[in-house]
């Protein structure tokens, strides 16, 4: 039987192993500190829209995992921290598969490497956790989709048998033979994900990210990297991943902003944004906005800022 081992059992990750879990398949979460602690004691609390659920899973911190040939590894960690988890688990089996549900373009070929068997996940999953041995899901009616492929391309088996796993743990997921182009779509909306951890929500961080998102397309285009179209992604999600309350809260924010308010002392603009700026400086293409982006949301992680700490009107008008 297959084992899903979620290296990162954090908002996506105790999302996506909560309900696998749930429905019966073999999981265990990867955590450490308070969280894992906490899940230990009383089990993963995975809070939806339709409800509570108390779900006990086994969690074990990185460096006690037995790991099994029948093992498949979803790593939900962020990109930044994704390399070193890597280099520990590979030293023990890099003979199995990798599916890396993460946002940004980076961890797939992190994952490759040092494993051969390497798949994408396009992450359309709205999910919440500040809090130990808590997860917030806010997508509804269906959880968050997950598509995904073999890295760079392809499909098989595998792919497909990952796919009707999380299927039938609630969520909407395709094998898909090309997966990157639905990855570089997703890269284009999380260009905004800095201007919301520097400013809050707000116009003007809205606006910043309508800036990064215009250089980004520009980028991609330059250097001949396809991406799903707009009307494509907005036919696939439609109404069947929108938001709603939790707990009667609406959702919170995103990933970025969520590793700011927790003061983790990491952020992952330099795979968001600073993917961008890297393709721009390859190929030729000016990225002010998302380098501007990229080193305002290291700086406020350096000092230990919070989101809105960053008077994001004055940075736009230092853009103009």
């Amino acid at each position: 039987m297959t084992r899903y081992v979620i290296l990162g059992a954090g908002a996506v990750g105790g999302t996506i192993g909560g309900l696998l879990a749930r429905s019966g398949h073999d999981v265990v979460l990867v955590a450490r500190g308070a969280h894992a602690a906490a899940m230990r004691a009383d089990g993963l609390h995975l809070r939806r829209p339709d409800g509570a659920l108390q779900i006990d899973v086994e969690v074990s911190e990185v460096d006690d995992l037995a790991l099994e040939a029948a093992d498949v590894l979803v790593v939900a960690t962020k990109v930044q921290d994704a390399a070193a988890l890597l280099t520990r688990v590979a030293t023990r089996r890099a003979d199995l598969p990798v599916v890396c549900a993460q946002n940004g373009v980076e961890g797939e070929r992190l994952a490759l490497r040092r494993f051969p068997r390497v798949y994408g996940v396009c992450v359309m999953l709205p999910a919440t956790h500040l809090e130990p041995g808590v997860v917030l899901a806010s997508g509804s009616p269906y959880p968050g989709t997950l598509d995904l492929g073999r890295y760079p391309h392809g499909s098989d088996d595998t792919a497909e048998e990952v796919a009707e796993a999380l299927r039938d743990s609630g969520f909407l997921s395709l094998a898909r033979e090309e997966i990157m182009p639905w990855k570089y779509a997703k890269l284009l909306r999380n260009t905004g994900n800095a201007a919301e951890a520097i400013g809050g929500d707000t116009p003007a961080a809205d606006e910043l990210h309508r800036r990064a998102r215009v250089e980004a397309e520009q980028v991609l285009a330059a250097a001949g990297i396809a991406w799903t179209p707009d009307a494509e992604w907005a036919a696939y999600r439609g109404d069947n991943v929108g938001f709603a309350p939790v707990d009667g809260q609406p959702r919170s924010g995103g990933s970025s902003w969520q590793s700011v308010t927790r003061g983790l002392g990491s952020i992952e603009s330099d795979y968001l944004n600073g993917e961008i700026t890297l393709l721009g400086r390859l190929h030729g293409v000016p990225t002010p906005v998302n380098a501007l982006l990229q080193d305002e949301a290291n700086a406020l992680v350096a000092r230990g800022g919070k989101p809105g700490d960053i008077d994001v009107e004055a940075l736009l008008a230092g853009l103009s």
